[in-house]
C-alpha cells in the first residue's frame, strides 16, 4: 500500500502527518474516497504512448505464461525447487543471509482481560532490529503448545509507536481464542524507520542495480518473526498461519511462498497481477515493498502458486482502489486452477466484500473463521469479531491500548545504537567482490562472467538482439528506425568523408541528453562516416517523468528489465541496421558521454559486431543514481569490469583521470591488450 495518494508534492508535508492522514482515509466509512485515479496515463510528451503500449505488450506476454511449462503435478514438483531458488533471488534472498542469534529480548508486559501482551524486539540479523507485540492467552487452565499466528502490518501512521499498535485488535483476539500472535512493525513506519520508498519517491535507483528491495527484507524479517516463534515453549510449530491486510497482506504472500513452515496464509487486500500493475497503471498505487524485481521474467501469479498445496485464503473488496476486482478475478482463477493439479480445489478460497481498502466485519470474520478451521479444527462461524476493534473519528483515534504503552522502546534514547534499519538497502544484498587477479585464463573468466551478466541483468534479451528495421525518413539526413516492438527511434546522419563504397571505419555516437550533437571537445578524424542515434526515451522519443510514482523505471523492473537495459537493445539494433546496410563490410565503433558512455559499453559487450569503443566522462558505479541502471548487475560486477572485460577490442576512455580507471587498466593487461586501451584526461 503506498501512502503517497495525494496531489501534494513529496516533501511538503511530513511522513507522519500523511501517513496519519492515509490511516484515516482508509478505515473511515466506505462512501468517502480521497485516492486518485491510478489508471490515467500520461499524454504529454511524444514517448509517452510508445513506452506504455511497449510495457502494455511486455506484460502481456509474462502474464500469458502462467502454467506454459505445467500440465500437472509432476510438472510443477520438478519445477518448484528452481522456481523456490529464482524467487529467493529476485528476493535478494539467494544467497540467504545466515540465521544468527536472534537476541530476543522483552521490554516489557501488558496484562489486559483475557490477554497478556509481551513487548518485545529480535535482530533478523545483527543490527537489523525487528520491533513487535506477543499476545498470548492469560488463562491459565491453557497448557501445552498452541497454535501461532504471524501478524504482518498494513502501512498506518502511529508515528514512533509503530504500525503494530493499529492492529492490536486481531493480536486480542487471537490470544482469547487461543493463539499465540506475534504482530511485527515493517521496516517503514515501524519504531526504527527504514524506507520503502527508494524507486518510488526518492530516486535511488541503485536499488535496481543492487537488486535490493525492501520486500526482501520484510520476508526475512518474517522468516525469522516465525524462527522466534518456533522457539518457544508454547507454540505448536505444525500449526503457523501468517496474515495481514494492505503491505502486510503482501508480505503475508511473500513468506508463505518463499518458507513451507507456514501452513495457512490469508492476505487481505494483497496481490494483484501484470497487467493490472503495468497495463493498467496500477503500480502507481504501491510503494516498493509490494515488488519484487522480475528477474526470471515471472507471470506474478506463480508467487501464489508456491503457496500450493497449503490452505490459502485470498481477500479482496470490490471497489478497492489499488486492487482492482479484474485483477482479483484473474489471479483466484489462476490460483483455483492450480491447485486443482493437486487435487485439492477446496484449500484455496476466496472472498470479496463490499467496500473499499479496508477491513469489515465479513472480512475479519472470514480471516478468523479460516484460521480456527485449518489450525483448530473448528469451522464454526466467528460472532464476535468487532470486539476492541480501533475506533476512529477523524484524526482521533480509540484504542483498546493506549498505542505509545505498546512501545518496545519507549523513548528515543533507547533505540540501539547499533541499528541498521535506516542503511539496511545499503547492506542487505551483497555487491559483487572481484579480486584483482583472475584463476585461469582471462577468456574463461571473461566467459563464466558474462553469462552471469546476460542470466541476471539482461534475461529479456535474445541470444542476439536483431538489427532494427526502417521505418520512415521526414527530413534530410534522419530516419526512423523499429527496435523492438513498439519502439522506434531517430538515426541521423552527420558527416560523410569518403564514397559509401569506399568506407570502412564507421561511428554510431550515442545521445541521451537530448541533443543531436556529440560533444564539440572531441573529433574523430579516423572515420568516414558518422552517425548519431537517440535510443528510446531520450530527445525525440521522451516520456513523462513524474516523482513519484516514477511509472516508467518501475514498470519496467516487474517486467525483468530496466528503461536502460531497453536503450542498450535500440543501440546493438542500429548498430546492426547499419552493419547490415553496408554489407557487413564497415568496422562499427560505438561513442557516447556520460550516462551513454556506460550504455555503448554494455553495446559492445552484448554484441561482438562492434569493433570498438570511445567513453566520455562516463560514470565509473552503478551505485550512483544518475547511472545507468541495470537489475542486479552489481551482484555481479560494476561499471570498470565492464569496460575491462571489452578487451581485447580498442577503447578510448576520455574526460576521466587515470587513477580511477585501475581496474580497467587491470583487466587490459590480463587480456594482453593493453595497447588497445587509450586513456586521455585532456579530452583531446
Amino acid at each position: 500500500m503506498n501512502y503517497f495518494l495525494f496531489s501534494e508534492k513529496v516533501g511538503t508535508i511530513k511522513i507522519f502527518r500523511l501517513c496519519l492522514l492515509l490511516f484515516w482515509v482508509f478505515l473511515w466509512p466506505d462512501g468517502l474516497s480521497f485516492s486518485q485515479h491510478y489508471g490515467k496515463p500520461s499524454r504529454e510528451l511524444p514517448g509517452d504512448l510508445m513506452i506504455q503500449n511497449y510495457l502494455a505488450v511486455e506484460s502481456k506476454k509474462l502474464h500469458k505464461s502462467f502454467h506454459a511449462e505445467v500440465r500437472n503435478f509432476k510438472d510443477w514438483d520438478q519445477l518448484r525447487p528452481e522456481y523456490s531458488q529464482q524467487y529467493l533471488y529476485m528476493l535478494g534472498l539467494d544467497p540467504l543471509p545466515k540465521k544468527t542469534p536472534l537476541k530476543v529480548r522483552v521490554t516489557g508486559i501488558i496484562k489486559g482481560d483475557g490477554f497478556v501482551v509481551e513487548k518485545l524486539h529480535y535482530q533478523s540479523r545483527p543490527g537489523l532490529y525487528v520491533t513487535a507485540n506477543l499476545y498470548r492467552p492469560a488463562d491459565p487452565t491453557l497448557k501445552g503448545r498452541m497454535p501461532a499466528v504471524l501478524y504482518l502490518c498494513g502501512h498506518t501512521g502511529n508515528g514512533r509507536n509503530g504500525n503494530k499498535t493499529s492492529y492490536q485488535s486481531h493480536g486480542i483476539w487471537f490470544a482469547r481464542h487461543g493463539y499465540i500472535c506475534l504482530i511485527v512493525d515493517s521496516l517503514q513506519l515501524g519504531e526504527i524507520t527504514g524506507i520503502h520508498h527508494g524507486t518510488y519517491s526518492k530516486q535511488q535507483w541503485w536499488w535496481h542495480s543492487r537488486g535490493y528491495t525492501p520486500a526482501g527484507v520484510e520476508t526475512w524479517n518474517a522468516i525469522r518473526g516465525i524462527d522466534y516463534l518456533f522457539s518457544r515453549s508454547d507454540v505448536d510449530s505444525s500449526r503457523l498461519a501468517v496474515t495481514g491486510i494492505s503491505g502486510g497482506g503482501a508480505v503475508t504472500f511473500w513468506v508463505a511462498a518463499a518458507d513451507e513452515r507456514v501452513r495457512v496464509a490469508v492476505p487481505v487486500s494483497a496481490m494483484a497481477d501484470l497487467p493490472s500493475y503495468v497495463s493498467d497503471f496500477f503500480i502507481n498505487g504501491h510503494c516498493d515493498c509490494m515488488f519484487f524485481y522480475n528477474t526470471f521474467l515471472w507471470p506474478w501469479t506463480r508467487i501464489g502458486g508456491l503457496i500450493a498445496p497449503r490452505a490459502l485464503l485470498f481477500i479482496n473488496s470490490d471497489a478497492d482502489p489499488i486492487f482492482p476486482m479484474n485483477a482479483n478475478e484473474r489471479v483466484i482463477n489462476r490460483l483455483e486452477r492450480h491447485y486443482s493439479l493437486f487435487g485439492l480445489g477446496d484449500q484455496v478460497q476466496n472472498v470479496v466484500s463490499i467496500g473499499r481498502h479496508r477491513y469489515r466485519k465479513d472480512i475479519r470474520q472470514a480471516v478468523f473463521r479460516f484460521i480456527n478451521t485449518h489450525l483448530q479444527g473448528n469451522p464454526a462461524r466467528v460472532v464476535d469479531s468487532e470486539k476492541d476493534l480501533v475506533i476512529q473519528k477523524g484524526l482521533q483515534q480509540k484504542f483498546p491500548i493506549e498505542p505509545q504503552s505498546l512501545r518496545v522502546f519507549p523513548k528515543d534514547s533507547d533505540i540501539p545504537t547499533n541499528q541498521i534499519n535506516t542503511s539496511i538497502d545499503h547492506l542487505f544484498v551483497p555487491m559483487a567482490k572481484l579480486s584483482g587477479s583472475i584463476h585461469g585464463s582471462f577468456t574463461d573468466w571473461r566467459t563464466k562472467l558474462l553469462t552471469s551478466i546476460k542470466d541476471f541483468s539482461f534475461p529479456h534479451f535474445p541470444v542476439r538482439v536483431p538489427p532494427a528495421t526502417f521505418i520512415q525518413k521526414k527530413i534530410p539526413n534522419q530516419i526512423w528506425l523499429k527496435t523492438e516492438s513498439e519502439i522506434k527511434v531517430p538515426l541521423w546522419t552527420k558527416r560523410f568523408s569518403v564514397k559509401s563504397d569506399k568506407l570502412t571505419r564507421l561511428l554510431l555516437w550515442v545521445n541521451t541528453n537530448g541533443q543531436e550533437k556529440f560533444p564539440t571537445k572531441i573529433t574523430f578524424q579516423d572515420f568516414d562516416q558518422i552517425y548519431v542515434m537517440q535510443p528510446r526515451g531520450a530527445g525525440l522519443t521522451r516520456w513523462s517523468v513524474t516523482n513519484p510514482p516514477n511509472f516508467v523505471k518501475r514498470a519496467h523492473a516487474l517486467l525483468g528489465r530496466t528503461s536502460d537495459s531497453g536503450k542498450i537493445w535500440d543501440i546493438i539494433a542500429v548498430a546492426r541496421y547499419l552493419n547490415k546496410q553496408y554489407d557487413n563490410k564497415v568496422a562499427i565503433f560505438l561513442g557516447g558521454e556520460s550516462s551513454a558512455a556506460v550504455l555503448v559499453a554494455y553495446a559492445a559487450l552484448l554484441e561482438n559486431e562492434i569493433e570498438g569503443t570511445f567513453h566520455y566522462r562516463p560514470f565509473l558505479t552503478h551505485m550512483d543514481s544518475k547511472a545507468p541502471q541495470l537489475l542486479n548487475i552489481l551482484r555481479t560486477c560494476d561499471i570498470p569490469e565492464i569496460i575491462g572485460l571489452l578487451a581485447p577490442r580498442p577503447v578510448a576512455i576520455m574526460g576521466i583521470s587515470g587513477h580511477k580507471l585501475k581496474r580497467v587498466k587491470r583487466l587490459f593487461h590480463l587480456a594482453g591488450a593493453i595497447d588497445n586501451l587509450v586513456i586521455r584526461e585532456d579530452n583531446k
